[in-house]
């Protein structure tokens, strides 16, 4: 009996390493899944940091080229409109006296359609 109770207690010493195992075991897997989620995290946080500086550099190349085109642009409005400007002074007195002289000389024709009622 003694042979039979010194086996028992031989499995359920057994029985609690295997447990104190499967414990351990599980406590691994635990710490490397965190361990794999924290790596996987900063691996992320370093993949989103090279992308936005890779937006914000495009960015300020696109935005650049257009605070140039809006100079260019503004700078030949400006132009325009002084030349423009200039044009109407140089041009404004004879135009008028154009329009007058339409206006005063009047000719009186019979347009070429008309017919005589016979």
């Amino acid at each position: 009996m003694t042979s039979q109770s010194q086996g028992i207690q031989q499995l359920l010493q057994a029985e609690k390493r295997a447990k104190d195992k499967l414990e351990e075991a599980k406590k691994r897997k635990g710490k490397r899944l965190k361990q794999a989620k924290e790596e996987a995290t900063a691996e992320i946080d370093h993949y989103r940091l090279q992308r936005e500086k890779e937006f914000r550099n495009k960015q300020t190349n696109v935005m650049g080229s257009q605070g140039n085109l809006s100079a260019k642009i503004e700078e030949q409005t400006t132009e325009t409109i002084q030349n423009l400007t200039s044009s109407y002074h140089k041009n404004k007195e004879s135009m008028m006296k154009k329009l007058l002289n339409m206006i005063y000389d009047i000719n009186p024709e019979v347009h070429p359609n008309f017919r005589h009622a016979a």
